[in-house]
């Protein structure tokens, strides 16, 4: 009998974080993330991580444990969550799999299609060439001998571009190839999979608004304190949207050399606007893309966020 397990996901800002806690707190479970940023321990506003009073309502597994600059994949994702699940099945808890992150989830649920060892030499290589000419120089490498990969890996994520670069060189053949031989069609758990939505332009409002939270947070600052730490913009964790919009405005290049909005006066109001505006814009593209991602499942139940008596019922019988 394969493991029983709840999957909640949904786009950034639409409550999946509150929703999953109270189902975890109703239904003896436990929650594993399936957020490809909250792994980071220091970025904790711009990734809406739980804060410790939600910790406590409902224990939560593979958040804030990854240094910035370690390197994290699908890979190790299903390993470190296969250990979370069956602990908890040890304790007789329900695992309850709560993200927006889609390709960890169909990577725990469908494996991944990889069966072969990476060539170390070739990786090597082409991180070597990456560090020396940029991310954006292989993805347009990529774009021409795997157009579909590189349509869903952004140019700034050179972890993704250099493993699709070394399966096209090493194999011969595009790593969308192999995706779609894989076909993802054996589940590895038996899951009951709910999605969170809402009406779009208020899901928009919601994100427009925790954009501004964040800031009032002190969402600067922590980027501030992670570049004092050591951990620099180029990071691929630093690159992702938030981050990525903070450090172009703290380097200037949104501000022309001025100092940052949290300082105070000699700030151009207009440029931290406008990094406000972008970084607004691009959550709300991030969100669309998470939903188009997550109804491409069939099996997928779409709930209200306020809808937990009817996920708890369901869950219920899903269990019995």
């Amino acid at each position: 009998m394969k493991k029983k397990i709840v999957v909640i996901c949904g786009p950034t800002g639409v409550g999946k974080t509150g929703f999953a806690i109270e189902l975890a707190r109703r239904l003896n479970g436990e929650i594993i993330s399936a957020d490809s940023m909250q792994i980071y321990k220091y970025m904790d506003i711009g990734t809406a991580k739980p804060d410790m009073a939600e910790r406590a309502l409902a224990p939560h597994h593979l958040i804030d444990f990854l240094e910035p600059d370690e390197e994290f994949d699908a890979g190790r994702y299903i390993e470190l969550a296969d250990q979370a699940v069956n602990d908890l099945y040890t304790r007789s808890k329900l695992p309850i799999i709560a993200g927006g992150t889609g390709l960890y989830i169909k990577a725990l649920l469908h494996g991944l299609f990889r069966d072969r060892i990476a060539n170390a030499d070739v990786i090597e290589r082409l991180e070597n060439e990456m560090a020396q000419k940029g991310s954006h120089h292989l993805h347009e490498r990529l774009s021409a001998v795997d157009p579909q990969s590189a349509s869903r890996i952004h140019p700034n994520d050179g972890f993704r571009i250099v493993r699709a670069l070394e399966v096209a060189e090493v194999t011969g053949s595009p790593i969308s190839a192999f995706q779609s031989e894989h076909g993802f069609a054996t589940c590895r758990y038996t899951p009951l999979k709910i999605a969170l939505h809402m009406e779009r332009e208020r899901l928009y409002q919601r994100i427009e608004k925790r954009v501004e939270m964040m800031v009032e947070q002190g969402f600067v600052q922590e980027v501030e304190s992670l570049i004092s730490k050591g951990y620099g913009c180029e990071l691929k964790s630093m690159q992702s949207i938030g981050y990525r919009h903070i450090c172009e405005f703290l380097n200037g290049s949104l501000l022309q050399g001025s100092t940052v909005a949290s300082h105070g006066d000699s700030v151009s109001s207009a440029s931290w606007s406008e990094t406000i505006r972008l970084l607004k814009r691009d959550t709300r593209r991030y969100a669309k893309r998470q939903l188009t991602w997550f109804r491409q499942d069939k099996e997928m139940i779409w709930l209200a966020p306020d809808a937990t008596d009817q996920a708890e019922e369901l869950i219920r019988n899903f269990l019995n």
